[in-house]
């Protein structure tokens, strides 16, 4: 996956505030980077851009040579569904629906059979550590055990990204590190490419590749 010469303009009424400058990134096979930037650099729409659920006002998200913006918008969320996973900050996994139901759901819109779901969100929740919990519902899970199910979620279709915008923002240090011990762990398992965005040290220090993000610009060294 490749941003190149990303920009985007947030416009309300007269008002116009400039969140991506340009920004170009390269996310190789099989690694993990991480940005890091405090709150306001663009990380969040980064992630959003990248994933194809926000328009960029300039610029392209390329992968395996395919201009993800030229897609007429039904195409991209198809392409997302398969591609690209994505954990955000809060609300990744929809309220009323347990665990194992969360993880079904992206599988059931790709249209996969019972029997592959059924081995594929079994699978998952023995990774993720979260087999005795997947009868509840997110308004039962402590932080941590939410954030190891929105991983679940995103890497339900094998995706050949994983895009997650402050994946510990809201955990202790403990409970912090597990979930990156489990992105490390799923990266070696899963092959996945992972990009973090993050203003935390703890989680950039985890990724193969640390970049840091400046008023919408990606600059090399965090």
């Amino acid at each position: 996956m490749e941003a190149r010469g990303l920009y985007h303009i947030y416009r309300e009424t007269e008002v116009e505030t400039i969140a991506l400058r340009g920004a170009e990134l390269t996310l190789e096979p099989g690694t993990w980077t991480s940005v890091m930037g405090p709150s306001g650099s663009g990380k969040s729409t980064l992630v959003y851009v990248l994933a194809g659920l926000v328009e960029p006002s300039g610029g392209a998200v390329v992968v395996d040579g395919e201009d993800l913006t030229r897609l007429p918008p039904p195409a991209r969320a198809r392409w997302r569904r398969g591609r690209v996973g994505v954990v955000l900050q809060r609300d990744n996994l929809h309220p009323l629906l347990d665990v194992a139901e969360n993880i079904e759901l992206p599988l059931r819109l790709e249209g996969r059979g019972r029997t592959q779901i059924r081995a594929r969100v079994d699978q998952l929740l023995d990774e993720v550590g979260l087999a005795d919990r997947r009868r509840h519902r997110a308004g039962q899970l402590s932080g941590g055990e939410g954030q190891r199910a929105a991983i679940a979620v995103a890497l339900a279709p094998h995706p050949q990204v994983l895009l997650a915008d402050e994946p510990t923002g809201e955990l202790d240090e403990s409970t912090a590190a597990g979930v990156l011990d489990l992105l490390a762990t799923l990266k070696a398992g899963e092959g996945a490419s992972i990009l973090t965005v993050t203003h935390n040290p703890q989680v950039a220090e985890r990724a193969d590749r640390r970049l840091s993000m400046r008023d919408g610009e990606i600059l090399d060294g965090a």
